[in-house]
């Protein structure tokens, strides 16, 4: 009997090596809520650049388009269009949608009345939704640090944003506008939980984008007249939020939500304010309050809370 974690070798395999291990789960786990959470963030900078020469939901909608575009021809050239079921193929419209098409839609159209970093710090009302809503749907349970947690993430999203609200009616239906997709995108994550989680991830993601850009479409030509200047910064933008961040990081998104809870998947969010201020900030000159300093801190405080366990979150028995 062999030692354990070697092979035994005979005349045909003496002296070759045993294959190597090609996929890390562990080593996905650590590193993937870090590249999420810094290519979610750049995406708030990409779409402030480029809404100064498109309209939003063009924006939106040709970024859509390219991302379906590319992964349909890939579905295609790859002989894997009829892998997905018609249910599976409506699950993941369903899921792609409201993770993106309503969610990304209601973000452009609130940029153009707020700043990123309030933009980016309402969005961290999703880990306290989808936690609140993952309990009864999922059977996926908190223990009381991380409810702390997610309270102390609201809060600072309540400390900023609250207050962001509150200077105009502009703002407010920036305010308005972005919580809509906030909750879109719990709806949809935990959807995806439920009914996508064994749908094959390049045929899945093919699916959202393809349904995302018909939706996307249809409401950028029912409900706005067209703003589109191909400028350098304009033709880059898109590029980028149709590239790293849409088909890189939602495609991220939804593998860690394969391996993991959707409360400690989700609490990721609570990191993108900052890193998207602190961008805002170096970049495009955006002011940082005192107020949206604070609301950044105590909410990344929160997401500690909520992910410093890679346990947390366990379904319930």
């Amino acid at each position: 009997m062999t030692d354990r974690g070697h092979f035994p070798r005979s005349a045909g395999t003496q002296g070759v090596p045993p294959t190597r291990q090609a996929y890390n789960p562990a080593m996905f786990d650590r590193l993937a809520p870090m590249i999420f959470v810094l290519i979610w963030s750049s995406s708030f900078i990409a779409t402030r650049a480029g809404l100064r020469d498109l309209s939003p939901l063009w924006f939106i909608a040709v970024r859509m388009t390219i991302c379906a575009a590319v992964l349909a021809a890939v579905v295609v050239l790859a002989g894997r269009a009829s892998k997905l079921t018609a249910m599976a193929w409506l699950h993941s419209a369903v899921a792609g949608v409201l993770t993106q098409a309503v969610m990304l839609s209601t973000a452009h159209v609130a940029m153009t009345r707020i700043q990123a970093a309030p933009v980016a710090l309402i969005q961290t009302l999703h880990p306290l939704m989808t936690a609140v809503l993952a309990w009864p749907l999922l059977g996926e349970r908190l223990r009381a640090p991380q409810w702390i947690g997610l309270a102390l993430g609201t809060a600072g999203v309540l400390l900023a944003a609250g207050l962001t609200a509150l200077r105009s009616q502009a703002e407010l239906d920036g305010v308005l506008l972005i919580t809509a997709g906030v909750t879109a995108m719990t709806c949809g994550t935990l959807y995806y939980r439920r009914y996508c989680r064994d749908v094959p991830v390049l045929e899945g993601t093919a699916a959202q984008f393809i349904a995302s850009s018909i939706a996307c479409l249809l409401a950028a030509s029912l409900l706005e007249t067209p703003r589109l200047t191909m400028s350098t910064s304009a033709i880059a933008s898109i590029a980028w939020n149709a590239g790293p961040v849409s088909l890189g990081g939602m495609a991220l998104y939804f593998l860690m939500l394969r391996r993991g809870a959707a409360a400690r998947v989700t609490a990721n969010f609570y990191l993108v304010p900052g890193i998207a201020s602190l961008l805002a900030w170096a970049l495009l000159n955006e002011a940082l309050s005192p107020l949206t300093i604070a609301g950044l801190v105590v909410s990344s405080i929160g997401c500690w809370l909520v992910g410093r366990r890679p346990g947390l979150g366990a379904r319930a028995g």
